[in-house]
């Protein structure tokens, strides 16, 4: 028990003040590796405590030597763990940065976990006398028999990692493919794709099919966008008088709505001679594709609201017929 307190005591003074004073450097390796230890250094206390009372509690070689390798089994799985901690960490934080080349997306996490948790299991049982090489030799031929039966689920992780690495879809764009399925891409794990729809659902789309759709991402090549508005006016407006008015409509919506890009000088352009009105287009322009929504709502009730003030007519749709 006094082992395992000392544990605990490091753990809770020694390593959470090492942990707390990385966290006020601007380096990101000394957290991962203060906190890929969180926890282990009490099962490491405890185990040499267990080892120590072992060693002077049994007078049986045999028994000291059974339970002394169950023991090292244990620090050598311990130790794997806290590798794939810092591993993953490592990766996670190379995604993040302005120059890493991969996304952070589980597929990589995982797949990276896995490999050193992998070559952990081995030296442990490198490490118990029992030689690797027939098995890698065997898990090789296995290896195409498993392939052939997970035919499907290995072309959704390479169709998964293809994805990843070609950059053009990645976690929080906004996507739309050609079967209808439109959101915001939440993840990329081994198998598929979960897309969260503005209605909050989630779609999950096999990555096989993702990487075989016609996908328009709606955050290339930038995140900012153009919103068209169409709006028409009656035949008998001041079309200089239309156009500088939506014009200062239009700015002032950009600049008062949170999603609008302030500094962008709207679009106008008159567009047809229609049945009933003179069409034009409003281009403005929105931070991201869910901006767009707020911001033609605003702009429609200011619009409107001009309109109303200046005398100008949004027209309903009339015919005139002529009966001869």
């Amino acid at each position: 028990m006094g082992s395992l307190f000392a544990g605990i005591l490091t753990d809770r003074v020694l390593v959470a003040k090492l942990q707390k004073m990385a966290g006020t450097s601007r380096f990101k390796l000394d957290d991962i590796i203060i906190g890929a230890f969180k926890g282990m250094v009490v099962a490491w206390f405890f185990v040499a405590g267990i080892y120590i009372s072992l060693w002077w509690g049994f007078e049986d070689a045999g028994w000291r030597e059974t339970i002394g390798h169950i023991l090292v089994a244990l620090v050598i799985i311990s130790v794997a763990v806290v590798a794939a901690r810092i591993a993953v960490g490592l990766v996670q934080a190379y995604s993040e940065s302005g120059d890493g080349n991969l996304p952070s997306i589980s597929i990589f996490t995982n797949l990276t976990r896995f490999i050193v948790m992998s070559i952990g299991l081995l030296v442990m049982l490198q490490y118990f006398g029992i030689s690797i090489t027939p098995i890698l030799t065997a898990l090789g031929v296995g290896g195409i028999a498993v392939a052939l039966a997970l035919q499907d689920t290995l072309s959704n992780v390479f169709a998964g990692i293809h994805i990843l690495m070609s950059r053009q879809i990645k976690p929080g764009d906004y996507i739309k493919l050609d079967s209808g399925e439109e959101g915001v891409v939440a993840d990329i794990s081994w198998r598929t794709t979960s897309i969260r729809m503005l209605s909050n659902n989630m779609v999950l789309v096999p990555n096989l099919r993702l990487s075989g759709a016609i996908v328009t991402n709606h955050e290339l090549p930038e995140h900012e966008m153009s919103v068209i508005v169409s709006v028409g006016v009656s035949y008998s407006s001041d079309l200089d008088q239309v156009e500088r008015t939506v014009i200062e409509v239009a700015r002032e919506v950009l600049r008062d709505s949170p999603g609008g890009v302030s500094d962008f000088n709207p679009l106008f352009h008159y567009t047809d001679f229609s049945d009933s009105s003179i069409d034009f287009n409003v281009v403005l322009k929105t931070k991201s594709f869910a901006d767009q929504y707020a911001l033609k709502h605003e702009f429609i009730k200011r619009l409107h609201r001009r309109f109303n003030q200046e005398g100008i007519e949004i027209p309903f749709p009339i015919r005139t017929i002529i009966s001869k």
